[in-house]
């Protein structure tokens, strides 16, 4: 399993290696799927994580806001509760159980699944990243305890992809149980006396990381069997074409040339994507590029004078324009503010 942050041989280097695809092998639309579920097995590299433990008793209910730029993780510990969110139906979740929300959708955490909650922020009013907190509440009937965190990724390394995920992905417990490194890790983050030391921080930060990515991992195995619950999966040519954009973003790839190498007319091929994808093959591509762009000048030593074309990029003015407008500040000014916060 390949992250942002592994080193890997320049595009280019697969150059002349892909087979016709009238010449493909039957067994590569799985590996497609395979390839597919690896681009979004890549962490949004979290930049920032709040967690809490949560203690309560039955009567309780809490409402949480959406929450932009971050996946929201719930494990229970400890009971059950229940997990409600408009237009959806109701989630059950017992012991063992970890829930995702891919795109910090707003829900409601309770012990019944009809009752009405307190808002999040009342019983927990700070929440940075980097801390931690505690919600207790003292009631007659059932105990539960959970694990819940805020996981806040980079914003612009969420592709549509990504956000076209379902609103919340449940591993019950055996399945949990199944990916012992995912389950003792998340016995470690919610364990009472978890240290607090110097450096811990950043430890905790890598560790919830961590817990995304396995639980996402036996999610998405999930999915491709089931196309409905994520639709780019069943189309094979705009499924294609992402991993081509994922893996082979520093070759000089326009729409056309996207189009033809899927087999799709160029206008078929650009509503389908858009579709599907949730945006527009140009705006995917464009994002893929910035997001290695980011990684080289943060994670390596590479000369920036070297990175547009690492990143499919013939000028180094259309390159310098285009980052800055996606980031928002230029790339000596991106490597500089990361050299800071380190």
């Amino acid at each position: 399993m390949e992250t942002v942050g592994t080193d890997r041989h320049h595009p280019s280097d697969q150059r002349g290696t892909r087979e016709p695809r009238d010449r493909r092998d039957p067994h590569d639309e799985h590996d497609e799927h395979d390839d597919l579920l690896s681009e979004l097995l890549k962490p949004l590299r979290l930049t920032g994580v709040f967690d809490s433990r949560w203690h309560v008793r039955a009567p309780w209910a809490i409402e949480g806001d959406a929450e932009r730029s971050c996946a929201v993780l719930h494990y229970v510990v400890e009971g059950a509760c229940w997990i409600t969110a408009d237009g959806e139906p109701p989630l059950e979740l017992h012991a063992g159980d970890l829930v995702v929300f891919p795109t910090g959708t707003a829900h409601r955490l309770s012990d019944r699944p009809e009752r009405q909650g307190v808002p999040l922020k009342a019983v927990l009013p700070e929440r940075e990243p980097g801390t931690s907190g505690e919600i207790v509440i003292e009631g007659t009937g059932p105990e539960s305890r959970l694990l819940c965190a805020g996981l806040h990724y980079d914003a612009s390394a969420a592709t549509g992809l990504y956000t076209s995920l379902p609103w919340a992905l449940v591993l019950d417990g055996p399945q949990v149980d199944r990916e012992p490194l995912l389950r003792d890790t998340l016995r470690l983050l919610a364990a009472p006396d978890r240290p607090v030391r110097p450096g811990d921080r950043l430890i905790t930060l890598r560790a919830f990381e961590m817990a995304l990515v396995l639980a996402l991992r036996p999610l998405l195995r999930e999915l491709a069997g089931n196309p409905a619950s994520l639709p780019l999966l069943g189309h094979p040519g705009i499924s294609r074409a992402v991993v081509m954009m994922a893996t082979r973003f520093a070759e000089p790839w326009t729409i056309d040339s996207l189009a033809r190498e899927v087999g799709m007319s160029r206008s078929a091929f650009t509503a389908a994507f858009r579709d599907l994808v949730g945006e527009s093959p140009a705006r995917y591509l464009a994002a893929r590029r910035m997001q290695e762009a980011g990684r080289l000048l943060t994670e390596t030593s590479l000369p920036q004078s070297a990175v547009p074309a690492r990143v499919g990029y013939q000028s180094a003015v259309g390159f310098h324009l285009a980052f800055r407008k996606w980031f928002g500040v230029t790339p000596g000014e991106y490597r500089a503010g990361a050299v800071r916060a380190a």
